[in-house]
C-alpha cells in the first residue's frame, strides 16, 4: 500500500509538473517569438549606431534596452491575439490559434499582455537611471512605441482602418533605432532614422505577407487593411517593394561610401525565393519566412555597421 501510495504521488508530481510546461509552452507561444526579429534587429542597429558615433558602449543599457523593446513587442502581440479574438476576427483557418482553440483563456491573454507592459516600463526605470539621456527624451520615445503597439489593435484599432502599416513601419523602424540610439548616447540625432530604413521596410513585408494572406478572413470580418485595398496583384507588387527596396539602399551606400553596406546583399537569395513563393500564391508561412529573412538582413546590416569605419557612415 505504501508502495502504491509513492508511486501515486510520484505520477501525480509529474503530471503536474508537465501541465505546468505544457502551460509556460502556450504563454510562449502566444507571445509569437518568430516575429522578435522585428524589433531586435532595429535596436541592435541602434546600438551600432551608437557605438559607431562614440566610441563606446554600455552593455547594461543595452541589455535593458533589448528587454524593454521586446516586452512591448510581446505584449503588442497578446493585444493583437485579444483584441482579434473579441472582434471576432480570428477563426479556425488563422495563424494564431492561443485563444480559437482555447490554449489560453481571453483574461489570461489580457493579464500576460499588462505584465509584460508594466515590466517594460521597469526596464524603462533602470534605462533612465544607467543611461545619460534626459529621462524626458527615452519615455517621449519609448511611450510612442508602447502607444503605438496597443493601439494597432487596442483602442481605435488602427489595424482595422489601413493604418496599421504606417504604426508597424514607425514602431519597428525610426521609433526602436532612435531608442536605442538615444539610450546609448544621450543625444537626439535625425541620422538614425534613415538607416533604419531598410528595416522598417522589410519589417513591413511581414505585416504585408500577413494581411495578403488572411485578405479574405479580414475582409469578412469588416476589417481595412493596406493588403485589401491593393488587391491581390497590387499587394503582390507592394511586397515586392518592400523586400527588394532595402537592398537598392544598400547598393548606393556600398558604391558611394564603404563596401561594408554590401554585406546585407548575401540574403538576396531568401528574399527571391520569398518573390516566388508569394507570386504562386503560397502565402501559408510567408509572414514566418520573411521574419526570417528580416533577422538575417538584421545581422548582417549590423555587422557591417560595426565592421565599417565610423567616418564612413554619412550624416552620423
Amino acid at each position: 500500500m505504501e508502495i502504491n501510495s509513492v508511486h501515486g504521488q510520484a505520477n501525480g508530481t509529474k503530471k503536474g509538473i508537465m501541465r505546468q510546461r505544457s502551460r509556460i509552452s502556450s504563454y510562449w507561444l502566444a507571445l509569437r517569438p518568430w516575429s522578435f526579429s522585428a524589433s531586435l534587429t532595429p535596436v541592435a542597429l541602434g546600438t551600432a549606431l551608437a557605438y559607431k558615433s562614440t566610441g563606446t558602449l554600455n552593455i547594461m543599457t543595452a541589455l535593458l534596452t533589448f528587454a524593454g523593446v521586446l516586452c512591448v513587442h510581446g505584449a503588442g502581440n497578446l493585444t493583437n491575439t485579444y483584441f482579434d479574438y473579441l472582434k471576432g476576427i480570428d477563426s479556425k483557418k488563422s495563424d494564431d490559434r492561443t485563444l480559437v482553440d482555447r490554449i489560453l483563456e481571453p483574461g489570461d491573454v489580457a493579464t500576460f499582455g499588462a505584465v509584460l507592459y508594466a515590466l517594460g516600463c521597469v526596464c524603462l526605470l533602470f534605462i533612465v537611471v544607467v543611461s545619460p539621456a534626459k529621462m524626458e527624451h527615452l519615455a517621449l520615445i519609448y511611450f510612442g512605441g508602447l502607444s503605438s503597439s496597443f493601439l494597432y489593435t487596442g483602442g481605435i484599432g488602427l489595424k482595422y482602418l489601413a493604418l496599421g502599416d504606417l504604426v508597424i513601419v514607425i514602431t519597428f523602424g525610426p521609433l526602436a533605432v532612435m531608442f536605442a540610439y538615444v539610450a546609448q548616447t544621450g543625444t537626439l540625432a535625425t541620422s538614425p532614422l534613415l538607416y533604419a530604413l531598410p528595416l522598417a521596410l522589410n519589417t513591413e513585408a511581414i505585416l504585408h505577407g500577413n494581411n495578403t494572406r488572411d485578405m479574405e478572413a479580414d475582409r469578412n470580418a469588416g476589417v481595412v487593411t493596406v493588403a485589401i485595398l491593393l488587391g491581390r496583384m497590387g499587394s503582390y507588387s507592394f511586397y515586392v517593394i518592400l523586400v527588394f527596396l532595402p537592398y537598392i539602399i544598400f547598393c548606393v551606400l556600398g558604391i558611394n561610401f564603404s563596401p561594408g553596406f554590401l554585406l546585407p546583399l548575401v540574403t538576396l537569395p531568401i528574399a527571391f525565393d520569398l518573390e516566388k513563393k508569394f507570386r504562386q500564391g503560397s502565402l501559408s508561412k510567408i509572414p514566418q519566412r520573411t521574419a526570417k529573412l528580416n533577422l538575417l538582413l538584421g545581422i548582417f546590416y549590423v555587422l557591417g555597421c560595426f565592421m565599417i569605419d565610423a567616418a564612413s557612415f554619412p550624416g552620423l
